[in-house]
């Protein structure tokens, strides 16, 4: 299994450098890589490895890795005078996706009669943004400017609105299908629970590290600390909680927020760099688990409902972004790019169907079956085209270095 496992990863780096040559992000080299090398194609990364629990659990720990490109941005003094910017251009593309994406389903469903409920999951599921595409393409790229640093901190809020509006659908269709009740405290539990156990980790690790300049010190401490916000939150997701349905990505987030603040940018600075090399192997990790479940055959198999909801949410994603930048007086590259880059989608879209048509599968199986297929066949066809799309956002908006512009 290990061998598998290294060998789809060597495979993985290799095509995503072919694809930088193309002047394409590696990024979709990595995704194309796990669809191929995935359960669906060649099979070498199988659905035997994906189910076992020492690769979820190794995923998670890289998830949280990952969290630390979000963290690390979110030092207050660098980012409180734009607060209020991100917030509310949050809550305009992330509420205005789920509106409109629910709206267009909602007047397609009624002409069809199929019941309307469906369309608010279709929302439900539309609004979350998969934070790891954009970040990679910024950590590729070394992007810089308006776009990327409201992008970074609005990758985290994003999370968390997304897993309020969509419990909170979730739970009201559950309920009224009599299928079960969702109890009412899950829906903050699985926001509050991860950024508890990572700022829990974070300040004492954050403590530690303020009193040491030994670089080596604090590396081991950062490690080890990832390692322990890690096993709490495999503990209780996989152990506890009624729904295993923790972000780990979150968890590394809140953990690095606050050790971030806490020290001074200078130890920051060497920490992250003698930090990049793992964060390189788990980003391209990350990436390869989002292709390895998506199936290419249903790119020849995508409907009316997979084309509905891509374009809907593509402009959901867009126009709500730049609603939010115009009204926060953003500068003009945010108000026209930052939608772009908010495209990426697949890994939560997964999650959150497979939750979706869990809920429906006993009480409304055909409705369970319309959004298995139009999500399965989305996730595919949206995720290529929104790498390149993102990549290009960053260049229109010229945050790319100047080397790749040249």
């Amino acid at each position: 299994m290990i061998l598998r496992y290294v060998l789809t990863i060597v495979l993985a780096i290799l095509l995503g450098k072919a694809v930088s040559k193309l002047k394409l992000p590696a990024i979709l080299g990595w995704l194309l890589a796990g669809m191929i090398l995935g359960p669906h194609a060649f099979n070498l990364l199988n659905q035997d490895i994906l189910d076992t629990e020492f690769y979820k659990y190794a995923i998670n720990i890289l998830e949280c890795s990952v969290g630390l490109m979000i963290g690390t941005e979110l030092v207050w003094r660098k980012i409180k005078s734009a607060g209020k910017q991100i917030v509310i251009t949050t809550l305009t593309q992330s509420l205005g996706t789920f509106l409109f994406v629910s709206l267009v389903f909602s007047i397609v469903f009624k002409v069809m009669n199929i019941t309307l409920y469906l369309a608010f999951l279709f929302g439900g599921i539309a609004l979350a943004t998969a934070p790891a595409p954009a970040l990679s393409i910024v950590r590729e790229f070394r992007t810089k400017g308006d776009v990327t640093s409201t992008l970074i901190p609005m990758a985290a809020l994003d999370d968390m609105v997304g897993v309020v509006v969509f419990f909170s659908t979730i739970a009201i269709v559950s309920r009224q299908l009599s299928a079960g009740s969702m109890p009412i405290y899950i829906i903050p539990l699985f926001i509050f629970l991860p950024l508890g156990i990572g700022c829990l980790v974070g300040f004492i690790s954050g403590y530690i590290m303020k009193k040491t300049s030994d670089k080596n010190y604090i590396f081991i401490n950062l490690i080890i600390s990832i390692l322990i916000a890690s096993i709490i939150g495999i503990t209780l997701n996989y152990y506890i909680l009624p729904t295993p349905i923790l972000n780990f990505m979150l968890i590394g987030m809140a953990y690095s927020t606050v050790f971030s603040n806490l020290i001074s940018d200078e130890q920051l600075e060497i920490l992250m760099k003698d930090f990049n090399p793992i964060l390189a192997i788990a980003m391209i990790t990350v990436i390869l688990n989002l292709g390895a479940p998506l199936d290419y055959h249903l790119i020849f198999g995508a409907g009316l409902f997979t084309v509905i909801y891509i374009v809907s949410r593509a402009c959901g994603k867009y126009f709500g972004a730049r609603f939010g930048a115009t009204i926060t007086h953003a500068p003009d590259t945010v108000k026209k790019y930052l939608g772009f880059t908010l495209l990426p989608h697949s890994g939560v879209s997964l999650v959150f169907t497979g939750i979706a048509v869990s809920t429906l599968s006993s009480s409304a199986p055909e409705c369970a079956k319309i959004i298995q297929g139009t999500i399965a066949a989305a996730a595919v066809i949206n995720e290529i085209i929104a790498v390149i799309i993102a990549k290009k956002g960053f260049e229109w908006a010229g945050e790319l270095s100047t080397s790749e512009e040249a």
